[in-house]
């Protein structure tokens, strides 16, 4: 059976994710990064943060290899990223959260996805 690209890489997040945090935290569920640890954090660890997702999406690209096309989340959050840098992006879910203090409880990566990745789709299409 095989996997559909944009679930192998939500599948090789889970499991990156869960190897990373199993050997700090013994914990009987992963936790998410939220809004409000993300408000609370400093602009270093933000950026760490979002250096970690970039090395994720780098790793599913090689991972794809050939098989990788324009669905994939990989290549999707690159086009929708295109031209962000890490300091735009962490601004970008500062203003956010600032601006929506409701969704401080929302995950940073729904957040990252809906907010920014999604409408950079349709600007490059």
């Amino acid at each position: 059976m095989a996997i559909k690209p944009q679930w192998r890489t939500l599948l090789s997040l889970t499991f990156l994710s869960a190897a990373l945090i199993g050997n700090v935290a013994r914990a009987e569920s992963i936790p998410i990064v939220t809004g409000q640890q993300w408000m609370q954090s400093t602009d270093e660890q933000k950026k760490a943060y979002l250096v970690g997702i970039s090395n994720v999406m780098d790793i599913e690209r090689a991972y794809a290899g050939n098989m990788a096309n324009s669905n994939d989340l990989a290549q999707r959050f690159g086009k929708g990223l295109q031209g962000q840098t890490l300091d735009s992006v962490r601004q970008g879910l500062d203003s956010y959260y600032a601006a929506n203090p409701t969704m401080i409880q929302h995950p940073v990566i729904e957040t990252l996805w809906f907010q920014m990745v999604m409408p950079g789709l349709k600007k490059n299409p």
